[in-house]
């Protein structure tokens, strides 16, 4: 990274945020933020689409956090969307849009990476982080719940349920009643319930709330004596008093209450109220960290060598129990290849690089489900585990590459304008290949380049003398690629492969 200043890009489902941070050492100090009140969440239509008006008010947002980030270089920044981007189904084609609007890549994290970035942002802001924290985090479309210590989450759980949902679903044009309170409270105890036993059986020393929802209601609580310090179940349930005798969010008059809040108070302290009443909490401390503080030290954490999905990876290695030495010679061979391909991924921080190293470690997880198929199962576990560090994008690209490792590669036909991932499934594939023995035998010399609309691999004519079933196998893998209308043409000692 050429610079000491980086930064995060939040696309919340009620607020987008951009934050800039100064690095110092291990430590960053906030620079610069912008905010806008996107409420993306409010143009989700029952179809689960992204309406024009809501896309409109992000790409206007992302292009004046683009004019912001200008000379920032692509390490430098990090820009994650949650949970609206989740669930829309026309959020690829918004994506796309977005990301050309910003100038940056936008990942898609799942829930519970969502709850680990949050906590390391709140647990970067606590006096003593030693003691065991419950933080909330109640968002535009989704709560998250977090129980950590010592900058370590120990249990995370996300709920789809944020202020903005529910304000849409229970007090729609404003209305503000008892008993519409009472419905989206019991809505969220609901949701609540799956989580509540294990969460009270670890237990907490103190309970701390982030993000915008917390921070509106301490504000409101404090500045208009509901509460003298922090929030509290008492000082909720007099704002919920203050809000159903005001019969309307228009005639809502409070010390504190913002302009953008408004809109969306009555959902976010209706589900606050659930979540005192479940967890059976009565104070509750408000801290400034949030995701996008999280995403600053997960970012900063990748700048020195601490990148957490390297620690993913070798957790996965050892739950599915791979074959560590199988698993490092495919990678070998399989980055020197790309090292030949792309003279640049000599950088072991490159991130195609990053990517074929990943997969020539867990291309076998799937083994331990069932061998037959087992590129497969493999695929299928890197789509849907959660992987801590990884977006959902990086996991779908992770498991493209592994299941087309093998086998045909029609499976891979999605790809067809995505040249760098044709190139690393050619890389992983050659190595699994010419590594089938599963021993330490030393494969033939292999030497790879583009050719046409494909690839040359070019051989040890000695070494593949003594192995025709690689000989074999690598005239079936030319015929493969010509199935996709692709090109492989294999040379041996310089001359054609040809299968007897």
């Amino acid at each position: 990274m050429d610079t000491e200043l980086i930064a995060a890009v939040d696309l919340g489902s009620n607020s987008f945020r951009l934050q800039i941070g100064r690095v110092e050492g291990n430590q960053i100090y906030p620079l610069d933020g912008l905010k806008e009140a996107v409420r993306l969440a409010a143009g989700l239509t029952e179809q689960k689409q992204l309406d024009d008006g809501a896309q409109k008010r992000g790409l206007d947002a992302l292009a004046r956090f683009g004019e912001r980030l200008r000379g920032f270089g692509p390490a430098a920044v990090r820009a994650v969307a949650t949970n609206t981007l989740r669930v829309a189904k026309n959020a690829p084609e918004f994506l796309e849009r977005a990301e050309r609007a910003l100038g940056f890549p936008i990942e898609v994290i799942a829930g519970r990476e969502e709850a680990r970035l949050i906590y390391l942002g709140v647990a970067h802001t606590l006096p003593n982080p030693a003691r065991q924290q419950l933080v909330v985090d109640i968002g535009g479309g989704s709560t998250e719940f977090i129980i950590g210590r010592n900058m370590k989450p120990l249990v995370l759980e996300s709920l789809y349920m944020g202020c903005v949902s529910y304000t849409l679903r229970f007090f729609a044009d404003g209305h503000v009643d008892r008993k519409s309170f009472k419905n989206a409270e019991l809505a969220a105890r609901v949701e609540l319930q799956s989580m509540v036993h294990p969460y009270l059986a670890l237990g907490w020393d103190e309970v701390i709330g982030s993000s915008g929802t917390a921070k509106a209601l301490v504000d409101l609580l404090e500045l208009n004596r509901f509460s003298k310090r922090g929030i509290t179940r008492e000082g909720l349930e007099k704002l919920r008093d203050c809000l159903c005798e005001s019969g309307n969010l228009s005639k809502v008059h409070l010390e504190g209450l913002r302009a953008d809040r408004i809109p969306v108070l009555p959902g976010g302290l209706a589900i606050m109220l659930a979540v005192f009443k479940e967890l059976d909490l009565q104070q509750m401390e408000f801290s400034e960290g949030a995701l996008r503080l999280g995403v600053l030290y997960d970012l900063l954490g990748r700048y020195h060598h601490e990148d957490l999905r390297a620690a993913t990876v070798t957790h996965f290695m050892q739950r599915y129990q791979v074959g560590v030495a199988q698993a490092e010679r495919v990678e070998r061979t399989a980055v020197e290849l790309l090292r030949q391909l792309v003279p640049e991924t000599v950088d072991e921080n490159h991130p195609d690089r990053q990517f074929l190293t990943w997969a020539a470690k867990l291309h076998e997880i799937g083994v331990s489900v069932a061998h037959s198929s087992y590129h497969k199962h493999s695929a299928y576990i890197l789509s849907h585990a959660d992987m801590p560090g990884f977006s959902k994008r990086d996991q779908a690209r992770l498991a493209r590459i592994v299941l087309a490792h093998r086998g045909k590669l029609e499976r891979a036909q999605p790809l067809k304008d995505e040249a760098s991932e044709w190139t690393l499934i050619f890389c992983l594939r050659i190595s699994v290949l010419l590594h089938r023995s599963h021993d330490a035998t030393k494969p033939p010399e292999a030497v790879a380049s583009f050719y046409g609309n494909g690839f040359m691999l070019e051989l040890d004519a000695e070494r593949m003398s003594a192995a025709p079933l690689t000989a074999a196998a690598l005239a079936d893998e030319a015929a493969q690629w010509a199935g996709v209308g692709g090109v492989l043409k294999i040379l041996v000692g310089g001359e054609k492969l040809r299968r007897d």
